[in-house]
């Protein structure tokens, strides 16, 4: 008993469809198919992003609740200890916690970043199929179908034609950052004050453990932020200002 493999032609068991040539585009798929898997894909990336934010705002929420507590308890040993060494001990103990979890935070707050940018490439390039597909909604989005910079950009809510130190002064890691760095000052004048430097000194040992703190969160933020990435390079450039929406 011979068991025929079933093809798809003109007619049952007549040769196989033809294979599609490499640049046609879903040649030989539905377009309702087509719609329907760029569709799931597109909800996958929504809800991705979602998770990602929702987890960045609670860990920024957490790093400032944990300063919170931190700050009052440093403020009933104060009253307590007049102060005193044993203040300056406590803060030695309990600072260096939060400053640990600022960090973290800062770090992640970068890889969602990552993610965020990645989900947003990934949108407008199903945002660009959709068009090739059917072209006549085009005019009907407000973000376009092109995934160079500028065109993520502004996908993700910000204004490519602001200068970026303004972008990134109001952005939630460079608000952590400088509490990171204000953290790490303390440290370093209480620390000063603990082996029995005077105020001048301990407030030139807070202001160069806050410049230098600083200046090596921004080194590394900076150099994340511009790291070419591959899977960041545009395959759907704008040709013209209209096609970045």
């Amino acid at each position: 008993m011979s068991i025929e493999r079933s093809t798809a032609g003109t007619g049952i068991g007549a040769e196989p469809a033809p294979t599609p040539a490499p640049g046609d585009v879903g040649a030989g798929t539905p377009l309702a198919l087509q719609l329907q898997v760029l569709s799931t894909e597109h909800w996958s990336l929504l809800a991705s992003r979602s998770l990602a934010w929702n987890e960045s705002f609670s860990r920024a929420g957490m790093f400032l609740s944990a300063l919170s507590g931190a700050i009052v308890a440093l403020a009933l040993v104060a009253q307590a200890s007049d102060f005193g060494e044993g203040f300056r001990l406590f803060a030695l103990v309990i600072l260096p916690v939060v400053l640990f979890i600022g960090i973290t935070t800062l770090l992640r707050l970068g890889i969602a970043n990552f993610h965020d940018g990645m989900t947003m490439v990934g949108m407008n390039r199903i945002r660009a199929a959709y068009f090739e597909r059917v072209p006549e909604v085009r005019r009907y989005f407000v973000t376009g179908g092109t995934d160079d910079d500028d065109a993520v950009w502004r996908a993700m809510g910000m204004d490519p034609a602001l200068p970026m130190p303004v972008t990134l002064l109001a952005s939630a890691p460079t608000l952590v950052s400088v509490i990171n760095a204000v953290i790490a000052a303390s440290i370093g004048a209480i620390a000063a004050l603990q082996f029995g430097a005077d105020t001048a000194v301990a407030l030139g040992v807070a202001a160069v453990t806050f410049i230098a703190v600083f200046a090596l969160e921004a080194w590394y933020g900076a150099r994340e932020a511009l790291r070419r990435r591959p899977e960041f390079a545009p395959m759907f450039p704008a040709e013209s200002p209209d096609d970045a929406g």
